[in-house]
């Protein structure tokens, strides 16, 4: 195979990344789409499944599947097992998960947790603070 060959069995990372960023804006869209077509009963059924309001699923549903990401991200950075957690207190991690999903402070939290300066700061604008504080694990400072 000549090196011609080989380059173009590669798109440029550039038009990958955009090819994968539309593709998952329509499966969002799908996904949304399929959500509008469920009568309000089975919608509110379903919140109640997951023991959260009807608001809070649309909410939670709008924001995607990617909602949350930096959850792990910042307990990783402030010394927390994530894996440990989702054994022991898998409840609460679930919780913290929605409340992540549905933050507003998410570019503070992403900035902190580029530069590394996530435990020196997140006490400040992450609502999961309190409940990050209160775990038995330890929290790097």
């Amino acid at each position: 195979m000549s090196a011609q060959d080989k380059s173009t069995d590669k798109p440029f990372p550039v038009v990958q990344f955009l090819v994968d960023t539309f593709g998952n804006w329509l499966n969002h869209r799908r996904e949304l789409s399929e959500i509008r077509q469920l009568d309000r009963s089975d919608f509110d059924r379903i919140a109640s499944d997951l023991r959260v309001s009807p608001v809070e699923l649309d909410t939670l549903v709008r924001q995607g599947p990617h909602a949350a990401d930096e959850l792990p991200r910042l307990l990783k950075a402030l010394g927390i097992d994530e894996a440990d957690l989702a054994r022991t207190q898998t409840l609460v991690l679930r919780d913290m998960e929605r409340v992540c999903a549905m933050c507003a402070s998410k570019r503070q939290c992403d900035r902190d947790l580029a530069a590394g300066t996530s435990a020196e700061h997140y006490e400040g604008y992450c609502l999961n603070a309190p409940t990050i504080d209160s775990l038995d694990q330890p929290v790097k400072q």
